[in-house]
């Protein structure tokens, strides 16, 4: 299944997808509907209510998650194009529910940056309240995937070794427009999907997840055992090599281009980076 949060008359709704229509699945977005220990019946099920795709009004994935955890270094040739070293451990951050926006929203790029930058990212969806959860337990936690771009600045990543001031920036972090379930992708739990991420039609990154360190069924095993992972939470996979801080000469995003960021199978996310204050 292909699920999905819509904008509809200045709410949101839950949605699955079916051909060219979003049918409504009777809760307010994916957030609430993975909450129930039912949902996935729920999704599935026939639905009187539906929408047109044309034109669809795409919100994050998953609008108010209870928490975001991202992954950095996680995909080899990202590591050594950073110039660093494989870790023994996965190298986590976060993000608040305040960054995420739209699949087709305005990325507000903030006035106090001058090194804006891309990172497109297979993202899992938690489905599933879990606390130390190890092999099947992790694996049916994962309720899907979707794209997520970890709009980041590199400026305010670096001044210190924690990372988190680089990343938080609010309204700068696209995520959806789908949710799709293992089932209906190569690999399952464990997809083996290309990724890739274009700046005005110019390929900037292109990979494959089976390049990442490790999978997400292992990192829903290793977040769970610091902090319970409840339903609806995002967990960020990390991202390829062919970020602009790493380029030379360094490329970043000044405002009015084009972003597209597409993992196979799920979906893409299109879009315009514009000065905060105006998207």
């Amino acid at each position: 299944m292909k699920l999905a949060t819509l904008r509809v008359d200045g709410t949101t709704r839950a949605v699955r997808l079916d051909g060219d229509r979003l049918a409504d699945l009777g809760a307010a977005d994916l957030g609430e509907l993975l909450a129930q220990d039912d949902w996935a019946a729920r999704a599935a099920a026939d639905s009187a209510t539906t929408y047109p795709v044309a034109g669809a009004d795409f919100a994050p994935v998953v609008p108010r998650p209870s928490k975001v955890v991202c992954v950095g270094l996680n995909y080899k040739n990202h590591i050594q194009e950073m110039g660093r070293d494989l870790p023994e451990y996965p190298t986590l951050f976060a993000k608040f529910a305040d960054s995420l926006i739209g699949a087709r929203d305005d990325i507000a790029r903030p006035e106090e940056t001058a090194a804006f930058d891309w990172e497109v990212e297979l993202a899992l969806v938690v489905g599933a309240r879990v606390r130390r959860a190890k092999g099947a337990e992790a694996e049916a936690a994962i309720a899907g995937f979707t794209v997520l771009n970890d709009v980041t600045c590199r400026d305010w990543q670096f001044r210190t070794r924690e990372w988190l001031q680089g990343k938080m920036w609010d309204s700068s972090t696209p995520v959806g427009p789908y949710l799709v379930t293992p089932d209906e992708l190569p690999g399952g739990v464990r997809p083996e999907l290309e990724v890739k991420l274009t700046v005005d039609g110019e390929v900037m990154q292109q990979d494959t997840t089976a390049d990442l360190l490790f999978d997400p069924v292992a990192l829903v095993e290793y977040v769970s055992t610091v902090v319970r992972l409840n339903p609806g939470d995002i967990i960020a996979t990390g991202t390829p090599g062919g970020v602009g801080h790493a380029r030379d000469p360094k490329r970043y995003l000044t405002g009015g281009e084009r972003v597209v960021a597409e993992v196979q199978g799920i979906g893409r996310l299109e879009n315009t980076v514009v000065k905060e204050g105006s998207a």
